[in-house]
């Protein structure tokens, strides 16, 4: 049975995808600005979010809440942590892969997740402790035991380019044994795939709290793992802080493999000091 708060957070991020669908016919008219470089927010973006966080409200006007495109409303024990549109250099370019992405955090853990593609019209949502679907269907991880095969997704975000040419050498050993490495440019999805098997695993480094909080949920209730470049938890995740986040995810195997290369190859330590 899917909990309230679920059900409400999805009907936010459907009428979220109303929004976004709304707009796809008329990107040249959209008034765009740039937040940092090469990072790009739209006038849709924020309209999504108003949408979001006024069902929210509607229903726990006492929770708090942290938008990408809004900033932080912090009340208390409950934050809903919202990313309207994950992928918003894909939708400007009418790139079709992008999606809603909504989480609750209870003291910086997240305990339900709805990230919604509306293109696809494929909803994906978890709630601690009861396993995570897709389409109301029980999804898990895939079940490789090895770098072998795998279809690895991962992201390059321009606050990381500095790091470019050691995230390239990650790259080129996890070719030696993955047969793709794939840039599909929302994390919230990337994470949402590796959760229902349609990729094996995921790591980016600079992602913020909204992009990858109910992504992370998703993966944990499909049975998979999800740490940091060194192996370790990635703490309380409840958009309280701007630092950009380093995330690899999986299941408990692929991860650990990944994780392993990305520290051999010199990556994890480009970000000492």
């Amino acid at each position: 049975m899917q909990k309230p708060v679920v059900t409400v957070m999805t009907k936010a991020a459907r009428l979220a995808g109303n929004v976004l669908l709304r707009s796809i016919n008329k990107l040249d008219a959209l008034n765009v600005v740039q937040k940092e470089r090469m990072d790009y927010a739209s006038e849709v973006d924020a309209d999504a979010e108003k949408v979001i966080i006024k069902e929210l409200r509607r229903a726990y006007p006492d929770y708090g809440f942290v938008g990408e495109e809004s900033g932080a409303q912090i009340n208390g024990r409950y934050t809903f942590v919202i990313d309207p549109l994950d992928g918003t250099s894909n939708y400007l370019r009418g790139f079709p892969h992008y999606c809603v992405s909504i989480a609750l955090v209870d003291n910086g853990e997240p305990t339900d997740a709805v990230i919604f593609d509306p293109l696809r019209n494929d909803l994906f949502t978890a709630s601690r402790g009861a396993g995570a679907q897709l389409n109301e269907r029980r999804i898990r991880v895939a079940d490789r035991k090895e770098l072998a095969g795998t279809v690895i997704t991962t992201g390059f975000p321009p606050r990381e380019r500095a790091r470019a040419g050691a995230q390239l050498e990650c790259v080129r050993e996890l070719l030696v044994h993955a047969e793709d490495i794939r840039r599909t440019g929302s994390a919230a999805l990337d994470l949402a795939y590796v959760a229902c098997g349609r990729a094996d695993a995921y790591f980016e480094a600079g992602v913020k709290d909204w992009d990858i909080a109910a992504g992370v949920l998703l993966v944990r209730e499909a049975g998979g793992k999800v740490c940091d470049f060194r192996g370790a938890a990635l703490g309380k995740i409840d958009g309280r802080t701007a630092l950009p986040r380093q995330i690899v995810a999986g299941n408990l195997k692929v991860a650990e493999a990944l994780q392993k290369t990305i520290v051999s190859s010199g990556y994890a330590a480009s970000f000492n000091g």
